[in-house]
């Protein structure tokens, strides 16, 4: 999730197109706060890990 969100940014800043770098960014986030959780051992919707 997280890669797949710096290619939307990527792509989206270099097409003009700020839906997708917007799009890419929440993603980013929510990604980020799930590796987070998964890291420090807190399960997320009764998963340890996502990846």
């Amino acid at each position: 999730m997280i890669t797949f969100s710096i290619v939307l940014i990527v792509v989206g800043f270099l097409l003009h197109l700020h839906i997708l770098a917007a799009l890419g960014i929440f993603l980013l986030i929510v990604g980020l706060i799930l590796a987070l959780l998964g890291a420090v051992g807190r399960a997320v919707f009764g998963r340890r890990h996502y990846w």
